[in-house]
């Protein structure tokens, strides 16, 4: 799209969000709908087995399946979007993810539950990827906003089906307590439809937006617009890393924290209290994070003092008995995991165009997700070795000894266009 002059747009100025607020209920309506098929299901798992006879072994597999699915499906989006576009994409995405949802709730054995739970998260998976570049894309001027709008979006995701299925799962049955969950995706999908049937008309009301966002950039014409990859890039490498190793963090908290806390002398009850505070307080941070990413010109800072509240929260539970102060710790780790909002941020932070942050996303999340999908397994069995948790916990400081050296390369300010620029050749 040609630039204009900017004193031609002076609406665009005055009134930002103009032309743009059904693609900001899309983001977020999808965004809403991307950790549904993970919460719906746990807690009212064991009705779930009882009906379909979900062995141990299969049920445990439930627990690998997200990331595993994560990963897989969410590496393919950079070429889907480039063979059908990043709206029709998410479209089928949020279908996939609607088909996935109902099928598994009307299935009778374990094996179709568990392939269809699959299908619902690549759905899932792929809007993983797909979000970043389209928040690139349609805010390219308010991408830490949209971004701190949809991870928080993301954090509900995961509160909110637990608090009600239970409820629906008792007065409904588990079948449509798990299956009407689909409806987030069908109503997910009905702006990215309109975007996409009023496309003509709609780039043109964007165009003083989209002018920010040139299609063609040096280091993404001819051949590197198909052939840049993003595993060249240590920039990319850096984020990916960051980003895993945080993810890692988070799913070892996850369905570990209670375990710990109830083997330090705290109650069952109150250990759940606990892991609640853990997955609440980053929900500020989620809103504060990329509003301050967007503002530095590097925000390794940032990592810095994530890292610092995680080591500290991490010392506490390691070595301390239930108390006043296990409160603390559970605060600054749940403070700490912040590092996933920052790492969603740069993904368009260090993109110039929507199609370099589709490919940094793929590859950021792809990597990020099989890095994370260790976590759980390799703390469970470092406690089982050894009957306590310090070995687990040690395992966790080294990763982040390890964020803090990724995130060098993570956060610098570059392009991720430019490590594919460089590699032009002479008269190409």
């Amino acid at each position: 799209m040609d630039r204009q002059d900017s004193s031609s747009t002076p609406d665009s100025t005055l009134r930002p969000w103009r032309g743009r607020f059904v693609v900001l209920a899309g983001i977020v309506l999808a965004a809403f709908n991307l950790r549904i098929a993970v919460a719906a299901v746990s807690p009212i798992l064991d009705v779930v087995r009882v009906d379909i006879d979900l062995s141990d072994q299969l049920a445990g597999l439930l627990g690998t399946v997200p990331v595993i699915a994560f990963a897989v499906f969410g590496s393919l989006v950079p070429a889907l979007s480039r063979r059908f576009g990043l709206e029709p994409t998410l479209v089928a995405a949020l279908l996939i993810s609607a088909v996935g949802e109902v099928l598994r709730s009307v299935s009778t054995s374990a094996p179709g539950f568990l392939v269809w739970t699959a299908v619902a998260l690549a759905g899932m998976g792929m809007g993983n990827v797909l979000l970043p570049p389209l928040v690139k894309r349609y805010f390219p001027d308010r991408i830490g906003a949209v971004t701190a709008a949809y991870t928080v979006t993301l954090s509900l995701s995961t509160a909110i089906p637990p608090l009600l299925v239970v409820g629906m799962a008792s007065s409904l049955g588990w079948r449509p307590a798990l299956g009407g969950w689909a409806l987030v995706g069908l109503l997910a999908a009905v702006p990215w439809t309109v975007v996409i049937v009023r496309s003509a008309r709609a780039r043109a009301e964007l165009a003083s937006v989209l002018e920010h966002s040139p299609e063609h950039t040096v280091g993404l014409d001819g051949r590197h617009r198909h052939e840049g990859r993003a595993w060249r890039s240590p920039l990319a490498w850096g984020i990916a890393v960051m980003f895993g190793l945080n993810s890692l963090n988070t799913y070892v908290m996850f369905a570990w924290l209670p375990h710990v806390l109830i083997d330090s002398g705290m109650s069952e009850p109150v250990a759940a209290s606990a892991l609640a505070l853990y997955a609440f307080v980053g929900m500020p941070m989620s809103i504060v994070t990329p509003l301050l990413a967007a503002r530095m010109r590097n925000p390794y800072l940032l990592v810095v003092l994530f890292v610092a509240m995680l080591a500290v929260g991490y010392a506490g539970l390691m070595g301390a008995q239930a108390g006043p102060a296990t409160w603390v710790w559970v605060v600054l780790a749940g403070l700490g995991a912040s590092t996933f909002p920052l790492g969603l941020a740069l993904i368009n932070l260090r993109s110039r165009t929507s199609a370099g942050a589709v490919a940094l996303s793929g590859f950021v999340q792809g990597v990020g997700y099989l890095v994370a999908g260790a976590g759980p397994l390799t703390a469970g069995i470092l406690y089982g070795r050894s009957g306590t948790w310090t070995s687990t916990f040690v395992f966790l400081f080294g990763t982040l000894v390890v964020i803090l050296l990724a995130a060098v390369a993570g956060c610098r300010p570059s392009m991720i266009e430019d490590s594919w620029g460089r590699r032009a050749r002479p008269g190409e």
